[in-house]
């Protein structure tokens, strides 16, 4: 458990998680709004959504401010952010939490509902391998009740362009670099400063243990399977028992893509 003892600013390590993604994701309040306006268009104004790999909790924040009758359900393996999470949503009956790994069979089981009108996430599954990944799809597929939309925003890339790729990559790194100059926070940063906040130190200890230490480099020449491919993941989302799928929406180094049950 987190030092209850001690206080802290939840809103204001919300917006410090938001200032330090949008670092890495200029557009990302852009592919928000498409994401909501997707959820509006399937689902209505008051949906219950299932927010996949929470994190602090920005598109559940995003999308309670939209549609005040919205019910979410956070779920994260992360209990540093889940702390974030938890703290800056206290006392709102709207939104419920589960810690769980999204890829242990059972996860599902500890979810307070059998199906939900919207699953969204964004900037998480790009840590799953491609067969985990896989998997998950086809979870998901099950969750949503009929005509119900997931939802995926991550780093996805149009691979059939990649001069054009490689030019635009190029522009949004000199673009981080002059803000990283102006003291924008990158991730180990951002990390530092949670793990030295009395009130976050030992979830962030409790998360180093589990999923690494962000604060320290990545090993060279570590390798992963994860796929990076739009395509890859419209196809496999159709595979694993979606009706139709595309993408929403696009930046230089994100899309959104949308399935629909």
């Amino acid at each position: 458990m987190s030092n209850t003892s001690a206080s802290t600013d939840w809103q204001q390590w919300q917006t410090s998680w938001d200032r330090q993604q949008e670092w890495y994701m200029p557009d990302r309040e852009e592919r928000f709004r498409v994401m909501t306006d997707a959820v509006e268009a399937v689902a209505g104004r008051a949906p219950v959504v299932l927010d996949l790999a929470c994190g602090t909790g920005s598109i559940t924040d995003r999308v309670l401010r939209r549609f005040p009758d919205a019910r979410t359900v956070c779920v994260d393996i992360d209990p540093a952010l889940l702390t974030i999470a938890r703290g800056h949503f206290a006392g709102d009956a709207r939104v419920a939490f589960v810690e769980a790994d999204l890829t242990a069979p059972d996860w599902t089981s500890r979810l307070p509902h059998r199906s939900f009108d919207a699953v969204v996430t964004a900037t998480a599954l790009h840590w799953l391998d491609t067969e985990p990944l896989r998997r998950l799809y086809g979870t998901l597929a099950g969750l949503l009740r009929e005509g119900g939309v997931f939802l995926n925003a991550d780093h996805m890339y149009d691979e059939s362009a990649p001069r054009l790729n490689a030019a635009m990559d190029a522009l949004l790194t000199a673009r981080r670099e002059e803000r990283r100059r102006e003291g924008a926070l990158d991730w180990a940063d951002w990390w530092s400063r949670v793990a030295d906040d009395p009130a976050l130190a030992e979830a962030a200890a409790r998360r180093f243990a589990l999923l690494g230490d962000p604060r320290e480099p990545r090993p060279a020449g570590a390798r992963t399977d994860r796929p990076t491919a739009t395509a890859w993941h419209l196809d496999t989302l159709r595979a694993q028992g979606f009706s139709e799928a595309r993408q929403l929406w696009c930046s230089a180094s994100d899309a959104l893509v949308a399935a629909m049950r």
